[in-house]
């Protein structure tokens, strides 16, 4: 199979979706390679790194995604990408396609075959795909948090940890999943107090004897959430639903009632946000204050540490892309139930029933299709 690879146009996003290692056993495999020009250097690799590895160079995008059979990314692609799509293309990346109606509608018109990292899911319900960007997101969040409470950055100018003589701040956590404990982690560990929240009363549990007496579990009620945020310093917003639109737990009535200053962080963004004041911002001009609580919405965090998010995330992708590379999507899909539960589009069809629900669209499964197809 002819395998491409691009630069991420996507503001400030220096990741890229294949590693000179990933091209190594790609070609090992019996596949070819096609990277465009430059498309590692965000990630600190070197075009002769992989050359070394045995890709070919191409000198712009459009030309690798008219060659290849199948398109490996980090992000969803822009809407000047989409004129670029080709009927029975698998494009393997990250879409999030709940939270973008006029993405999907290009995918469904181009007939591609969209395989969506973050729906791959496992038998036991795990992430993988997933998971390497929601620990990096977690983890950032507090760093993130952190800063937008200095005083120059509009924050109240609350130190996280404190000092001795002073308070510590208090850090509200929404949703106890990897991005909500991977945050929890980080958040101890300055030193804040921290109450995390969730619906899960098994996931609480489990996080209680996780962090024991350093944190404060509470069931995610509304009554709940109102009455942590009053006396909030920074709030992370870490709920989601795989491949659907995300719950707005975070409203717009509890802003009045936050102290100024106070920084909410939506790392649910990418899914459409937790919070009902949320909109997508960029690196470039992260935050925005309304009702004097700073809200930090970057679509795509990890990109602010791209070596480390690409390796870990290619460390995860890799697997399932050599198998779709190897047996073609469609056997892939029929022997792993995780690459079909990855298939959010085919040609032309929605197959992922989350973001049908979020569009109001009709909704066919793979396996459905698959056997009309015959």
């Amino acid at each position: 199979m002819k395998i491409g690879c691009v630069k991420e146009i996507k503001n400030n996003e220096f990741r890229v979706g294949l590693t000179p290692d990933n091209v190594r056993s790609y070609v090992a495999a019996g596949h070819h390679v096609y990277m465009e020009k430059g498309a590692g250097v965000g990630s600190g690799f070197s075009d002769n790194e992989y050359v070394d590895a045995g890709a070919s160079l191409i000198d712009n995008a459009a030309d690798v995604w008219h060659l290849v059979d199948m398109m490996v990314k980090v992000k969803e692609p822009l809407e000047e990408e989409y004129p670029l799509f080709h009927e029975g293309l698998i494009l393997y990346t990250y879409l999030h396609l709940a939270a973008d109606k006029q993405q999907m509608d290009a995918l469904l018109a181009g007939k591609v075959k969209a395989v969506a990292y973050e729906t791959i899911q496992e038998k036991d319900r795990s992430l993988p795909c997933l998971a390497p960007m929601s620990q990096i997101a977690g983890r950032l969040s507090i760093q993130e948090g952190a800063k937008y409470l200095e005083k120059k950055f509009g924050g109240e100018g609350i130190l996280l940890a404190g000092v001795p003589g002073t308070p510590k701040a208090n850090v509200v956590i929404l949703g106890g999943g990897t991005v909500g404990m991977n945050a929890c982690k980080i958040a101890v560990g300055m030193g804040a107090n921290v109450t995390i929240l969730d619906v899960n009363l098994k996931r609480l549990e489990e996080l209680d004897n996780m962090f024991g007496a350093h944190i404060q579990t509470l069931y995610s009620s509304d009554s709940n959430i109102e009455k942590c945020l009053k006396d909030a310093d920074l709030v992370i917003g870490s709920v989601l639903i795989p491949g659907g639109s995300t719950p707005k737990l975070f409203k717009k009535k509890y802003l009045p009632e936050m102290k100024d200053g106070a920084v909410f962080v939506d790392v649910a963004i990418d899914q459409g946000g937790c919070g009902e004041s949320s909109h997508v911002t960029t690196h470039d001009d992260p935050v925005y204050i309304e009702d004097g609580v700073v809200h930090y919405c970057v679509g795509n965090m990890p990109g602010a540490v791209p070596r480390t998010s690409t390796i870990a995330l290619t460390n995860a992708t890799l697997k399932y892309g050599l198998e779709i590379a190897g047996k073609g999507l469609e056997k892939a899909a029929a022997e792993n139930t995780a690459i079909e539960m990855g298939v959010n589009c085919y040609l032309g069809k929605l197959t992922n029933r989350n973001v049908a629900d979020a569009h109001g669209y009709a909704y066919r499964s793979l396996d459905e299709l698959l056997k009309a197809k015959g």
